[in-house]
């Protein structure tokens, strides 16, 4: 009984000596470098985004803030490093939309894309290009519709990888446009556009910025794109929906995770600066003009706006047959 008495408190003593050093370290926060992981290509929205922010979160936490690119597995592999590493945010991972459905389309992950991580902030939210190559003989939605209809499985679509927000773009557009095309999963945006302009892939749904010198030299048409209205910046670009596919809204965002339990002063204090950079007036006239929207919603807010998406998007992809490995 004596012993059983010392070792509960033991457990004690050693739970409140490992709050006290949590406590410590979260006061001292940050004392070292910070690694940003982006589980995607350079290149391709999350890298640019990651790389404008960087340089200027690093000054106002004091310490480097360094980006690292995991691309591989469709962003799991990026995922699984910070879901794995020490919850002491000084590993982040920046994703997008994508990270909510692999909760529902996977059957085997190696963590859970809502429980083994702690939310810090949405940044930013973005509709999606629909991109052609020139080569396609279409200038509008409804042109590329009845090409495609006429041509069945001749044209080929890219995407970051199966279960991706560009793949399930491309697969609801063609379930509400009623045309088939075949899949080519890539590792991120940036080999997407490189296929586009070597017309390996015909047709992508990818980003406005990481794009966007292609499309405005016309080595690539933007032929539309997925918001619900019209971009200040870009007036001239027409939605999807109003094109020819009635009801097709969708939008990408992009966010800072940090693995769970890491503790809530460190989550607030990276709240906090992340907000404050990405409101930065140079980084806000950087973003808006590429037809990006600033987010800086709270944790709580981005922790419901993860969920929901893995809800709708998961029962999207169920409906559209899509299963992932």
């Amino acid at each position: 009984m004596f012993r059983e008495q010392m070792s509960v408190a033991a457990l004690v003593i050693a739970a409140f000596a490992s709050a006290a050093a949590v406590a410590g370290n979260s006061a001292n926060y940050p004392s070292r470098p910070i690694r940003v992981i982006v589980p995607f290509s350079p290149g391709g929205g999350s890298d640019v985004l990651a790389r404008l922010l960087a340089p200027r979160l690093s000054d106002r936490l004091g310490q480097p803030v360094v980006v690292d690119n995991r691309p591989a597995g469709s962003g799991i592999v990026g995922g699984d490093i910070v879901a794995k590493s020490a919850p002491d945010g000084y590993t982040l991972l920046l994703v997008q939309a994508a990270h909510a459905v692999t909760a529902q389309l996977h059957a085997k992950l190696p963590y859970d894309p809502i429980k083994d991580f702690a939310a810090i902030t949405q940044v930013i939210s973005s509709p999606a290009g629909m991109f052609l190559h020139p080569a396609v003989p279409a200038k509008t939605v409804k042109e590329f519709i009845t090409y495609a209809k006429a041509n069945p499985g001749k044209i080929n679509y890219g995407s970051s990888g199966p279960g991706s927000t560009p793949h399930l773009n491309a697969e609801l557009f063609s379930s509400m446009a009623g045309i088939r095309m075949i899949h080519v999963p890539y590792k991120g945006a940036g080999p997407v556009i490189t296929a586009l302009l070597s017309n390996e892939v015909q047709f992508a749904f990818t980003n406005l910025v990481s794009s966007r010198p292609h499309w405005q030299a016309g080595r690539l048409r933007l032929v539309a794109h997925s918001g619900a209205k019209r971009l200040e910046a870009m007036p001239e670009v027409p939605t999807i929906a109003e094109s020819g596919v009635p009801g097709f809204v969708t939008d990408v965002w992009w966010g800072y995770l940090a693995p769970a339990k890491t503790p809530q002063p460190v989550v607030a204090r990276l709240h906090r600066e992340i907000v404050v950079v990405a409101n930065h007036p140079e980084v806000r006239r950087a973003v808006t003009s590429q037809g990006w929207e600033v987010v800086g919603n709270t944790p709580e807010e981005f922790a419901r706006v993860i969920e929901s998406d893995a809800e709708k998007w998961g029962a999207i992809g169920k409906r559209l047959g899509v299963k992932l490995d």
